[in-house]
């Protein structure tokens, strides 16, 4: 199963890897209108979801955020690189991107989830049922026990956010912060190595 994920990754170009990427992101959005059409008992009650003039997006959002992005690279230096390897396929989604390119890929992808397993999973079946759909999805870590351990560990870190903080956009910033950076971060270390390598050629 590993291997055939592999095969099948490296066989999609750039361009197909990105298409898939928002097609997913799409299906994501697709998904989380029927539920919340079914689930919800009006649309006043979904928009209850949403408070815009609070101060906890960028103070909780913000902070949590920035402090799994910290507690990442920290792990990437001090673990072995196998313990972050997802088969490259982060890089490949990040690296060559401009900043803003990396901007809307990481705000599709928060948007998206975070209306999904926070906004109606968690909502209507609560936080373990939510987290662990969550893990799952993100189908490419389940060939790693680190990776899946991060992932399920933060799943369950930002339904607490949400749960705490009664505000999607909270997690839905918090969640493009985290996607964001690293993407920028992946960016930037992989012109970084291609630099070095022309330089020592």
């Amino acid at each position: 199963m590993k291997n055939r994920y592999k095969d099948l990754i490296s066989g999609l170009d750039t361009k197909e890897l990105i298409f898939h990427l928002y097609a997913t992101q799409i299906l994501l959005l697709t998904i989380s209108v029927i539920l919340g059409m079914i689930l919800f008992d009006s649309f006043s009650a979904f928009f209850d979801l949403f408070h815009f003039a609070d101060f906890n997006i960028l103070l909780v959002g913000g902070t949590a955020g920035l402090m799994i992005v910290f507690i990442d690279l920290l792990l990437m230096k001090l673990l072995p690189s196998s313990y972050y390897n997802d088969g490259g396929l982060n890089e490949r989604i990040f690296a060559g991107k401009s900043v803003p390119h990396i901007a809307w890929i990481a705000a599709c992808i928060a948007i998206s989830e975070e209306l999904l397993f926070r906004g109606i999973i968690q909502t209507h079946f609560g936080l373990v049922v939510s987290s662990v759909i969550f893990a799952l999805v993100h189908y490419r870590y389940l060939f790693n026990w680190f990776l899946f351990l991060n992932i399920a560990i933060l799943s369950f870190f930002i339904g607490f956010i949400f749960g705490w903080t009664d505000n999607l956009l909270v997690t839905i910033f918090m969640h493009f912060l985290i996607d964001f950076l690293l993407g920028v971060w992946i960016m930037v270390k992989k012109k970084q190595n291609e630099q070095e390598g022309i330089f020592h050629e």
